[in-house]
């Protein structure tokens, strides 16, 4: 007599589809190269013309961290970035504080930058209601991130080949400019990187600031689980990532300065893109910029939305969220299709939200993400692996973290009160919500776990 059984239907997952150059390409329209020139008259000023140098120092600290973030990958290749490394290398509540405070970063970040899409259309179309915009932009960031990480990529990577476009084509008018005796007058100059009045300090406080345009070389280790051999390919492509950007920062940021040597042609250097592409390109080709720019913060947008998706439904597979709803993954896109909607609704506030504070709230999350990573490396490979036995290991998993803490510290140091307030204030409430989830620590810290 035989019995027929029927097998348990098979738990939706996420699906591996990117390669190498798509996850780079996300990764750079997070970082949204054109930001250079949100930032450049602010940091002209404060550094007293050596913008360049500033960037430079920002790459290699962004560069510590990026070999961090590259060595935990290899390890635990899963879509929890920084949240999964300090569960598994230090503990699973510190973890869980790492992965809530990461959150700040990730989930307003999508936010920002309909934010900023909704400051660049007020100025060009004063004449209609700013909520519009917001709607149209939340619901295509949305709808593209429903139906797969395979299209965000492809949309991610024509926007960074447009931007790189863009921006040769503004340094080629900035070259002829300088080559005409616009600004310094020379291309061949050390001033960018230093002069007489070149000073460190101020060049590192520079560097601190110009780190948070690097934000987004991070945000691809949460694709780690839709990634083809995602052990070699995610750390090469963070740190492809990171380095590419900083390269293209520095070069751009050279030549911009030979144009403008100080900040006395702004009007406002804080606001510095609209006035450089008014200089630098005229009246016309600024509208049409600015235009573009829409496209590139959602094309960010659309990367820092897919990230953060992914990252609750890691903490709701492990049942630290609700796993019905966070751990969810859609059967015909396999995506975390209830996550993709409520950050699209989150973004929607948008509407009426704060930049400023939507600003101090991610830098804070950014900054808790880079100093556990760094020290997961220390925590998982030195301590709990030992490995120090060699050159190697000390290099690795030593001297390379550390230095990465002391990177991101300096970052820490400069970090606005507001930040570290509301920062404060929203671990505060992680810590009451991980106390609910433990039964007030008697009970451990939900963890996913699957047979091999």
């Amino acid at each position: 007599m035989s019995h027929n059984t029927t097998p348990a239907p098979q738990r939706a997952q996420l699906k591996k589809t990117l390669t190498l150059l798509p996850v780079v390409m996300i990764g750079l329209a997070y970082m949204q190269p054109m930001t250079l020139f949100d930032t450049f008259g602010i940091v002209t000023n404060l550094t007293a013309g050596h913008v360049a140098t500033a960037y430079a120092f920002a790459l290699i600290a962004i560069l510590f961290t990026a070999v961090s973030y590259g060595q935990l990958v290899r390890r635990f290749p899963s879509a929890g970035s920084a949240y999964t490394y300090a569960q598994k290398a230090i503990s699973p509540h510190l973890g869980f504080m790492v992965g809530w405070s990461s959150l700040l970063d990730y989930l307003f970040m999508p936010m920002i930058n309909i934010l900023l899409a909704k400051s660049y259309f007020e100025t060009l179309i004063p004449g209609v209601p700013s909520w519009i915009f917001v709607v149209l932009l939340v619901g295509f960031m949305t709808l593209s991130n429903l139906k797969g990480i395979k299209t965000v990529a492809n949309f991610n990577s024509v926007i960074v080949w447009l931007q790189v476009v863009v921006m040769a084509g503004i340094t080629g008018m900035v070259i002829y400019g300088v080559a005409h005796g616009v600004g310094d007058g020379t291309l061949l100059s050390s001033k960018p990187f230093w002069s007489d009045d070149a000073h460190v300090v101020p060049m590192i406080t520079g560097a601190t600031i110009l780190c948070f345009s690097f934000l987004g070389f991070d945000g691809i280790s949460s694709l780690s689980e839709e990634t083809k051999d995602a052990e070699r390919t995610i750390p090469r492509a963070i740190f492809l990532t990171a380095l590419i950007g900083g390269v293209i920062f520095i070069a751009v940021s050279y030549f911009l300065q030979l144009y403008f040597p100080d900040v006395a042609r702004f009007h406002d250097p804080d606001s510095s893109q609209p006035e450089i592409m008014l200089f630098v390109a005229g009246r016309a080709l600024q509208f049409g910029i600015l235009i573009f720019s829409v496209v590139t913060v959602l094309a960010s947008g659309m990367a820092a939305h897919a990230g953060v998706s992914r990252l609750m439904y890691v903490m709701g597979r492990d049942g630290v969220f609700p796993e019905r709803f966070f751990g969810y993954i859609s059967p015909k896109w396999h995506t975390p299709s209830l996550n993709v909607l409520l950050v699209g609704a989150i973004a929607l506030l948008a509407i009426n939200f704060d930049l400023v504070t939507a600003t101090a709230l991610c830098n804070f999350g950014a900054l808790v993400a880079f100093t556990f990573v760094n020290v997961s490396v220390f925590a998982q490979f030195w301590v709990r692996e030992k490995r120090r036995n060699t050159l190697k290991d000390h290099i690795n998993f030593l001297l390379l973290p550390l230095c990465g803490v002391i990177t991101v510290g300096a970052l820490w140091v400069n970090l606005e009160e507001s930040a570290m307030v509301l920062g404060l204030i929203w671990a505060a409430v992680g810590i009451v919500y991980l106390a609910m989830v433990t039964k007030v620590f008697r009970e451990p810290v939900p963890q996913y776990s699957e047979e091999i």
